[in-house]
């Protein structure tokens, strides 16, 4: 009976210690699924890399002309509509020309006037030449008096001058009437250059005033070539230089990119042309005002994309390499004295070591891999959220240590 009672508690022993490893294997594999690992990686892998100034700019028209009114009057006719496709030297626009018609009239007649009294001057010339050779033989002959002589002379160098102001006044008339036939002549309105009709400003029927101003008739402006005015700021400025390969979108097609070169960089901000001559109140308020220094970029526009005023997004890019080794650039720690970053690389199931890199490109995206890390390796990027670090985990270092190199 003592045997059995023996046999009997072994057994429980047995049962009791079975029951327990079955719990604490499902505990182990419950608490490790409910535990996923306690870092982000992300592989090293072949890439292109670049690093860019990012700005914005806006479309402008390669060429943009105001084309106006140089004498007064009403708009009689329009010819052309917005959109419309115009050459150069097609009459676009007429104003009502009859007072230039009348004003031409009257400066013709004045100067046919001029004329006709230069005639008349001409026949008393003659006259007088006359009657001057038949003083000047009587005077020889003792037949007329020095004084006779003297008169007709007198006459000659009198008629000779009114004939030469006459000839002042021919020319003032004959300019006068040049400057009518110009007038009558900007009645019709021609477009300067090739473009299309972006904007009309008079409607027929409205008068204008060219006196003080020339008036707006319509807006031509080339569209097959526009520019891009882009704001850069004077952080970057000075690593940006004409030249450089750039790329850019438009807010309708923000996933395609255009390419372009970067043309020029003005010598001074935009806002130099509202400062005034005193060079102290804008130099105490330049250090809260942001300083942006205008580049153009000049880009064909056959398919008609490109619009006045669009805005763009402008990429100039620094620096480029193709098929280059690339890790996220958040997987960049410390940086020693010979600039190599300390980088956590995974090296098994929840194990990671220290391996220190040689960086080139770095866009704060992704960084370039020049020396340390092997195609197909993986980085820490960053910790799981909610995640407990298991305890074993193990960490080394590859390398020296930072500033040993």
């Amino acid at each position: 009976m003592k045997t059995t009672q023996k046999k009997s508690r072994w057994r429980s022993l047995i049962w009791l210690a079975v029951l327990l490893l079955a719990a604490g294997a499902g505990a182990f594999f419950y608490f490790n699924r409910a535990n996923p690992p306690s870092y982000i990686t992300a592989p090293v892998a072949r890439g292109d890399i670049e690093t860019t100034v990012l700005a914005s700019g806006t479309v402008e028209s390669d060429n943009l002309v105001s084309v106006g009114a140089q004498v007064s009057g009403q708009l009689k006719s329009l010819k052309v509509e917005l959109g419309d496709t115009v050459k150069a030297g097609q009459l676009v626009a007429e104003i009502d020309s009859l007072p230039q018609q009348n004003t031409l009239r009257t400066k013709t007649a004045a100067l046919a006037a001029v004329r006709a009294q230069k005639q008349a001057k001409e026949a008393s010339l003659a006259q007088a030449e006359l009657a001057f050779k038949r003083q000047a033989q009587m005077l020889r002959g003792d037949a007329a008096s020095r004084e006779d002589y003297e008169t007709a002379e007198a006459n000659l160098k009198v008629l000779r001058a009114d004939i030469a102001a006459l000839d002042a006044e021919i020319e003032q008339a004959r300019i006068a009437v040049d400057t009518a036939q110009l007038d009558l002549g900007y009645t019709k309105i021609s477009s300067p250059i090739d473009g299309v009709v972006v904007a009309i400003v008079t409607k027929e029927g409205q008068t204008v005033n060219a006196n003080q101003s020339a008036p707006t008739i319509i807006k031509v402006a080339r569209l097959d070539r526009m520019t891009i005015k882009v704001e850069i700021s004077e952080a970057d400025v000075v690593r940006v230089k004409p030249g450089q390969r750039v790329y850019f979108t438009i807010l309708g097609e923000p996933d395609s990119q255009y390419p372009a070169v970067l043309k020029s960089i003005e010598p001074a901000p935009e806002s130099i042309k509202d400062d005034d001559s005193s060079t102290s109140s804008s130099s105490s308020s330049s250090t809260s005002v942001a300083i942006y220094y205008m580049g153009v970029l000049e880009v064909p526009n056959d398919d008609g994309k490109l619009r006045i005023s669009m805005t763009t997004q402008v990429n100039i890019v620094l620096a480029e390499a193709q098929n280059a080794l690339v890790i996220p650039s958040a997987a960049l720690g410390d940086k020693n004295k010979e600039g190599r970053y300390l980088v956590r690389v995974e090296n098994g199931p929840e194990q990671t070591d220290e391996q220190w890199v040689k960086i080139g490109l770095n866009n704060n995206v992704q960084a370039e891999v020049l020396e340390g890390l092997r195609e197909g390796q993986r980085v820490v990027i960053g910790k799981q959220t909610g995640a407990v670090a298991p305890t074993s985990t193990t960490t080394g270092r590859r390398g020296p240590p930072p500033g040993m190199m």
